[in-house]
């Protein structure tokens, strides 16, 4: 559903203008006749009716053309006489932790400024009524208002930020921990980060240029622009340092993590270790005992014919052979360490 939102100001006030409401060419033509301008707001989320709309209004034909794509960073352009701009405002669901970054586009024409947006998250209405009590700001003409955007979305992004940072702060303390989902929680925080960065990243050098252009125009520097680019750049700070910091945490998460596997292995690797001197062990004294058992095994056949049975001296003979071999073999295995 379309919804057209129109003002008319001139002299410092909003002033009624009978027929114009709803209706941008009204609008401008109301706004022209009494020496303002005309604020013309337009909400849907048909990208293609957006440009229809915005065409008929007047503006030129590339800026049409651009409201009927989407837009993932701020920026500034000028098409002849008229100026585009791209804001994208910012909000934190802090239980999912996900931020979303809405797509206001603002053209500049002669006597008329033009907002349009997909959706009414952005508070065009508070915007209106802060205008509509200062109107000291009135009188500096619409880049009044895109002035006023441009502070209500920069205020936006200190909410962004504060809980960004805080669900930050809550990944430092679980880095040291032995939660599996750590990994996870700061990948996709540092998603969100990089879909903020392309919102605030450009934002000083869109200023730095609007200003320059609104400066030519009326001839000299808006008040209170500087100050804008000034919080833009602050914002923008904030954000690569967050992104840092996520990276920073994932690189030590990943440290960790192995550090953890080393440990692992080093203890599996010492459980070897005794298993196998265990092993040598037993498979010594096993061998040490196999030995007389082999020589009673021999004597033990019962043939008939075996010279030592009929001497004197076949068991004594038998007994200390068993000895012997027995001794034989724990020194053998006494020296390779064995035992």
């Amino acid at each position: 559903m379309t919804q057209v939102t129109t003002a008319v100001y001139a002299g410092g006030a909003r002033i009624d203008a009978a027929g114009a409401a709803g209706d941008a060419r009204s609008a401008r033509a109301a706004a022209r006749e009494a020496g303002g301008f005309a604020w013309v707001s337009i909400v849907d989320d048909d990208t293609d009716r957006l440009a229809q709309l915005v065409a008929e209004v007047g503006v030129h034909p590339i800026a049409a053309r651009e409201l009927a794509r989407t837009h993932q960073r701020s920026l500034f352009e000028r098409y002849g006489d008229d100026a585009f701009v791209v804001l994208q405002p910012a909000t934190y669901d802090d239980a999912a932790e996900t931020v979303r970054c809405d797509e206001v586009d603002v053209i500049l024409v002669e006597g008329m400024l033009i907002t349009a947006t997909r959706s009414g998250r952005l508070d065009l209405d508070g915007i209106r009524r802060r205008l509509d009590d200062h109107p000291h700001l009135i009188a500096r003409g619409p880049h009044a208002v895109l002035w006023a955007m441009f502070e209500t979305v920069l205020t936006g992004y200190r909410d962004v930020l504060d809980g960004v940072e805080n669900d930050i702060d809550e990944i430092e303390d679980q880095l040291f921990g032995d939660d599996p989902a750590v990994s996870r929680r700061i990948f996709d925080l540092q998603r969100e980060a990089i879909d903020l960065a392309h919102a605030t990243t450009p934002l000083p050098d869109v200023l730095e240029r609007l200003g320059s252009w609104i400066a030519a125009i009326d001839g000299a520097e808006t008040p209170g622009w500087t100050d804008l680019r000034g919080r833009a750049a602050y914002v923008s700070e904030r954000v690569q340092a967050m992104r840092h910091t996520l990276d920073d945490a994932l690189t030590i998460h990943a440290t960790l993590v192995n550090q953890r596997l080393d440990e692992k292995m080093a203890d599996l690797t010492e459980v070897q270790v005794r298993q196998n001197e265990q092993v040598k062990k037993i498979s010594s004294w096993a061998a040490i005992g196999f030995a007389p058992t082999f020589v009673a095994s021999l004597y033990g056949m019962n043939f008939r014919y075996m010279p030592e049975l009929d001497l004197p001296w076949g068991y004594p003979m038998a007994i200390g052979f068993m000895v012997i071999l027995s001794a034989g073999l724990y020194v053998v295995f006494k020296r390779n360490d064995w035992l």
